[in-house]
């Protein structure tokens, strides 16, 4: 099994609390940052542009994702203009298409040959992607992520389609695929396994990161503790009598049989 140190894959933390995110910009194997309306409301952000001028000054070397939050394509636009300059390592995120089903190709590509690096983002199809690096192609660096944790989450193996994501990023140089939403450590290995270059993770999940290479007999020893201290400490007792209500030891006589030969309905 791989270390950490030995993957090829770009480890980028997603998330919006400015603890978590200071405290993983000291993690060494942390590359670059992500971030979407939803994480920050969650995280109780007010004021979008404060908060990201605020994270810039305090992480300015590493690559930082923030996405518009207009579902007008020319407000989108006006908002990856306004966004863009804020850092020099600032990718604009881009939906696929808006909530009306309509594709933001045009203006990926518009922004992209403009020279604004972009992260085209809430990607789940093979064709999805081919639109991307077609419209990116010979333009400003051009983030790709799909989703591959919500695929999953349908009950699909997301592997084969990132798999494929990843030959169709070789038209385009400029491009890079990102895992994104994964669910597990797992999907670390996994992203590095098919050549993907970037994998954004969650607090929760790169928490486990001192997990990787553990003893699997020494893990074993501890979910049997924790099973123990657990019991112990919610003070579980059990009666010593037999229960009335059911008995390993109830008398054959009580059971109705059938004669032989009669049949069994």
């Amino acid at each position: 099994m791989k270390t950490l140190d030995q993957l090829k894959v770009r480890i980028f933390a997603d998330g919006a609390d400015k603890k978590g995110m200071l405290e993983m910009y000291r993690h060494p194997h942390i590359k670059g940052f992500t971030t979407n309306p939803t994480l920050m409301r969650k995280a109780g952000v007010a004021n979008y542009e404060a908060f990201a001028k605020d994270i810039l000054a305090a992480i300015p070397d590493r690559s930082i994702s923030f996405e518009v939050f207009a579902d007008d394509f020319d407000e989108m636009e006006r908002q990856a203009r306004r966004i863009a300059p804020w850092g020099k390592h600032v990718s604009v995120k881009i939906p696929i298409t808006n909530t009306k089903r309509e594709s933001s190709i045009a203006l990926v590509r518009k922004l992209s040959q403009d020279g604004i690096a972009l992260n085209v983002t809430a990607m789940f199809t093979v064709q999805q992607v081919q639109n991307v690096v077609d419209a990116v192609k010979g333009g400003a660096p051009c983030f790709i992520s799909i989703f591959a944790g919500r695929i999953a989450d349908t009950g699909r193996d997301p592997v084969p389609l990132m798999t494929e994501a990843v030959g169709r990023l070789e038209q385009a140089p400029n491009t890079e695929l990102i895992w994104a939403s994964p669910r597990e450590l797992l999907n670390i290995f996994q992203a590095d396994d098919i050549g993907c270059h970037v994998i954004t993770v969650t607090n929760d999940i790169l928490k486990k990161l001192s997990l990787i290479g553990k003893d699997m007999d020494d893990y074993s020893l501890e979910t049997v503790k924790m099973f123990y201290d657990d019991g112990q400490a919610a003070k579980y007792t059990l009666s010593s009598g037999h229960s009335d209500a059911y008995s390993p030891l109830r008398s054959n006589s009580s059971v109705s049989r059938k004669p032989v030969g009669e049949p069994i309905s």
